[in-house]
């Protein structure tokens, strides 16, 4: 079963307006976002999983609240974007796929569970929600196989939106850290996946969790959201 996951909590978080790096920030069971990220990791994975975030913006906060994850460590954050960051964690890596996640994500654990029997099989994937496409959120495209095909903010005639939960696996790894290497700093990992579809023939798979309580908390509103989802 899953050994890595990642989280991105590196950025300013400006969006949201607050003081601290939005993964701190509070939620109204009195978790903070990444809080319960942690909770959920460890209650489908176990205890032993190895948690790596990427920290920037104000990491020594991050340290404190979480000192028993592993840190990797951005320092060109305020300089670059999720790109990058993903890129530094997927290079510190251990073997093996890396499930990955934006620091930002409040969800339904139910989430975890059902993407675990593609972690399993090794197969890359991407959790979308289909209901909905708004403009600032990333959007998605598949090909006559049912892969992704376009992933960006920019796609049109899109299926549904990315939701910010994916996994790389062992055999896509490789490629995907030359794609983010090589995409510009100021690039969402996304681009670096868009690539490595295009380029290195990768798969990654949409998996629906439209039914499923998943929030990317960007802006306040979203943050209202993400509270009566509990």
């Amino acid at each position: 079963m899953i050994r890595q996951v990642i989280i991105l909590a590196a950025g300013m978080g400006t969006r949201l307006g607050k003081p601290w790096p939005k993964p701190l920030t509070p939620l109204k069971d009195g978790r903070t976002i990444m809080q319960q990220q942690m909770e959920n990791i460890t209650k489908t994975f176990g205890s032993d999983s190895r948690i790596g975030v990427v920290v920037g913006f104000k990491l020594e906060m991050i340290m404190e609240a979480h000192p028993r994850a592993t840190f990797i460590y951005n320092e060109l954050y305020d300089q670059t974007n999720t790109s990058k960051s993903l890129w530094r964690a997927l290079v510190a890596s251990q073997d093996g796929g890396v499930l990955w996640m934006n620091g930002d994500v409040v969800f339904d654990p139910k989430v975890l569970e059902r993407v675990k029997p593609f972690i399993e099989k090794d197969q890359s994937f991407i959790c979308v929600n289909t209901s909905k496409t708004a403009e600032e959120e990333v959007k998605y495209t598949v090909d006559a196989a049912g892969h992704i095909l376009d992933l960006s903010k920019k796609v049109q005639n899109a299926l549904g939106e990315a939701v910010g939960i994916n996994f790389v696996s062992a055999k896509d790894k490789e490629a995907l850290i030359k794609r983010l290497n090589e995409v510009d700093d100021g690039d969402y990992f996304e681009r670096g996946i868009e690539v490595a579809i295009e380029k290195d023939k990768v798969t990654f798979l949409p998996v629906d969790i439209s039914d499923l309580f998943a929030v990317e908390v960007d802006f306040p509103d979203d943050l209202i959201k993400a509270n009566e989802g509990f």
